[in-house]
């Protein structure tokens, strides 16, 4: 896992010092080392910062293959890649290295842009091809790994994060209509916060030459059409099948020349991980989460009850309050994005106790809801009467407002309460999912702190048609059941641009640790996405076939118990605390005033009011207040303009 960077000049010569200041800007990303190269013309140049993982001694990047007319920077883990060594050697290839990374190299050479279909893992690659002439940019399926980029004075940059491309000269500007758009939808595949910085989306490579680029889409979900009589087979059959995919991942991403550890919490999902990982590992595995001093917020009880089960050696780390306060700026300017909530802080610290504990890997239980529908709010996207409706709580989930909150869940999926139609949506698809009705409810809140001034500029804009702008709806959602359509717009927005993001790769690689997750293994998403929805969500049990499959490795506690989102103790639960004083201080301050989106007064009122509204509203406003306190971050830490 490293940081790499690209710049492809059309016409100056790459300046030597821009390329260095911008692969230094990584070296969270890759503190074993740093190389960069430039062509003899000066036009094309390569940065990486290494995280040694594979091949500790030979595995140092750019690669070039026999005869130097390509060369590669590689960010990710390539899985099974020994038996595609063995290939390449047998035609003929001679490996500079053992690292998994130069196989794409090789493969590149013999398949062209074809090679990505035989790359396993989570991956961000840069291939410069000299006979081309041509810059080959690719990101894996899922987006777990980052690659952003940015055209300035003839030049197209590269780079794993913003902050790399910034400190290459791209000026630091924001993305009004993205701004805009923030609290909404989740955000488009490409587009940033930041004016002329893209993404590589998910699955999708680029090609660019002097005189062209494009992006081209190499996989995607393809959920089967609905047929009415479709061929069914056991529960049993299922759930073999299924338990031998996720078996193999977990097995697979074991690999490392480093040890390995796991992350584990009270859900299914890590604890399924840690018991397979023990199977195949040597020894006892190390077993990190987080507690939190809110018991509620807690599941440390019941990760340390699945850490004996598997034998694994249990490693609790505390994040208080206070901590909050000391880290979320740190936390957001590697996130380079908006938060609701102060859960990245945690897995920030926490991926920072992992290698100060000495890990480099852990494996995590990221993807599992995105392919097997555990949120709550999927569950209301089931059609009634296709699946046995729950006789308690129906597909509701949240308990009444005169109840109060009182779990992580419920401070996670606040419901939507307002009487409103996303009415393009539900012409396009026939329905709304309800994940984008609770987005929606976010994103008129943030809507209602905005200036006069910029609201007049974006009035009537509907942030659903530039998002569906980016979707092929014909080919990957008509005929799809309603679950699976949901699935697949969530991955492309909430899984992508910030599940993985502010819970996944930003916050692991802020301490040079690599997160790997079987859950996101493509072989494992393909059989998944062929799964009749019945088993995936089947009553009130969510990720149905998982919790089978899984039974005897996992504790009856974790079996039975539902899905309980990963979320942190709010601000405002405390309001005499370090992080409410933090966010209170930064919103009345300067920064806030100098972002000229932002009405600050009506910022202000509602921090007034939070004392005094029902516990539902103030954990509902406080999830917009923590938008506009990241947004303060960035502001700050990257010196904004527009």
């Amino acid at each position: 896992m490293c940081g790499i960077v690209a710049m492809f000049s059309r016409s100056a010569p790459i300046n030597e010092t821009v390329l260095e200041q911008a692969t230094r800007s990584l070296r969270h990303r890759g503190p074993d080392g740093q190389r960069r190269w430039i062509s003899s013309d000066r036009r094309i140049a390569l940065g990486h910062a290494r995280l040694s993982i594979i091949d500790l001694t030979t595995g140092d990047q750019p690669i070039a293959n026999e005869d130097e007319s390509l060369r590669i920077v590689v960010n990710g883990e390539f899985y099974g890649y020994e038996q595609i060594q063995k290939e390449l050697e047998q035609g003929g290839h001679k490996l500079r290295t053992r690292s998994d990374s130069e196989i794409a190299l090789h493969l590149y050479e013999d398949l062209g842009t074809q090679c990505l279909h035989r790359l396993r893992g989570e991956f961000a690659l840069i291939l410069w091809d000299s006979v081309n002439r041509t810059i080959f940019a690719a990101r894996d399926r899922f987006g777990i790994k980052p690659l952003f980029f940015a055209q300035l004075d003839n030049t197209l940059y590269l780079a794993s994060e913003v902050k790399a491309l910034f400190a290459a000269g791209v000026p630091a500007r924001w993305d009004c209509e993205s701004l805009y758009n923030s609290g909404g939808i989740g955000g488009q595949q490409m587009r940033t916060l930041f004016d002329g910085v893209f993404q590589i989306p998910p699955g999708h490579f680029m090609v660019a030459s002097e005189k062209h680029m494009q992006l081209n889409r190499y996989w995607d979900f393809d959920y089967p059409k609905e047929v009415a009589g479709g061929s069914q087979r056991s529960d049993q059959e299922y759930e073999e099948e299924f338990g031998r995919a996720i078996e193999e991942a977990v097995r697979l991403r074991l690999r490392a020349d480093v040890p390995v550890a796991c992350y584990l919490s009270g859900g299914i999902d890590s604890c399924a991980v840690l018991g397979l990982a023990a199977r195949h590992h040597q020894g006892p595995l190390r077993a990190f989460t987080i507690t939190f001093d809110h018991a509620e917020f807690s599941e440390e009880n019941v990760a340390r009850e699945m850490a004996r089960r598997a034998g694994a050696e249990f490693c609790p780390v505390l994040v208080r309050s206070e901590d909050f306060a000391d880290h979320f700026s740190d936390a957001i300017a590697q996130a380079e994005t908006l938060s609701v909530n102060a859960h990245g802080v945690a897995k920030y610290l926490l991926s920072r106790a992992v290698r100060e504990a000495g890990f480099k890997v852990v494996l995590t239980g990221e993807g599992s809801d995105e392919i097997l529908g555990g949120y709550t709010h999927f569950r209301r996207d089931m059609p009634c009467g296709k699946v046995g409706e729950d006789p308690v709580n129906g597909y509701g989930g949240f308990p009444p407002k005169n109840q109060g909150l009182k779990t992580a869940a419920d401070y996670a999926s606040l419901p939507n309460d307002k009487q409103h139609t996303l009415g393009g949506v539900r012409r396009l698809l026939g329905f709304v999912p309800n994940w984008m009705e609770i987005a929606f409810d976010i994103s008129t809140g943030m809507h209602s702190l905005l200036a006069d001034r910029f609201l007049a500029e974006n009035k009537g804009h509907e942030g659903f048609r530039s998002f569906f702008n980016d979707l092929d709806v014909p080919g990957q959602l008509a005929g799809r059941h309603t679950l699976h359509q949901s699935l697949y717009l969530w991955s492309k927005t909430r899984l992508s641009n910030y599940l993985l993001t502010v819970l996944g790769d930003r916050m692991e690689m802020a301490h040079s640790v690599e997160g790997r997750l079987p859950f996101l293994d493509h072989p494992l998403v393909e059989l998944t996405r062929s799964l009749p929805v019945t088993q995936k969500i089947r009553g009130a049990t969510h990720k149905y076939v998982l919790r089978h499959s899984m039974r005897s490795l996992i504790t009856p506690t974790v079996f039975r118990r539902p899905k309980q989102p990963f979320w942190s103790p709010p601000a405002s639960l405390n309001p005499q605390g370090r992080f409410h004083v933090l966010m209170q201080d930064v919103l009345r301050g300067p920064i806030l005033r100098s972002i000229p989106f932002f009405d600050q007064g009506r910022v202000v009122q509602m921090l007034d009011q939070l004392p005094s509204v029902d516990q539902f509203s103030r954990v509902t406003n406080e999830q917009i207040l923590m938008m506009v306190l990241s947004a303060c971050v960035l502001q700050d830490r990257f010196r904004m303009s527009v």
